[in-house]
């Protein structure tokens, strides 16, 4: 990754320089499942599963379940009960991306679909994305459903 760089008048160059430099950021969480392992430490997420299993928090996280950031998360849950029409899925689709590009700086969004079945109060939402710092494309797929 070339950075242009223009030095002051204090460093005697007023030319512009090209700097190369790399930086790989390791993106390291806590696996949320709490597991300990024999030495009492809990797991880790590394790179690729830590940010999949923050995108699937943000997603499946409601407006005002986290507290103090009311409109954190995709809100899915609750446009599950609301009425079925065309609007709904570009709804959805616009909340994950808002929601991606404020709180996931990770994540670059390649492709959403939203597939939703109104009659069984589901939807079915598919996430193609690519790791910022990788050339891989990553997808994750999640259903809601209502419980009962």
């Amino acid at each position: 990754m070339a950075t242009k760089k223009v030095f002051s008048t204090q460093d005697g160059n007023l030319n512009t320089i090209s700097l190369v430099s790399s930086r790989s950021v390791p993106y390291k969480d806590i696996d949320l499942t709490f597991a300990a392992k024999p030495n009492g430490e809990v797991y880790k997420k590394n790179d690729a599963a830590a940010v999949q299993q923050a995108l699937k928090n943000l997603i499946l996280t409601n407006h005002f379940e986290k507290p103090f950031q009311p409109f954190f998360g995709g809100n899915i849950r609750a446009l599950l009960f609301e009425l079925a029409d065309d609007n709904i899925d570009e709804e959805i689709i616009d909340n994950i991306q808002s929601q991606v590009e404020v709180y996931e700086p990770r994540v670059l969004l390649r492709d959403i679909n939203v597939n939703s079945d109104p009659d069984n109060n589901a939807i079915k939402v598919t996430i193609e994305y690519q790791i910022l710092n990788s050339e891989e494309l990553f997808t994750f797929t999640t259903s809601i459903s209502r419980l009962r």
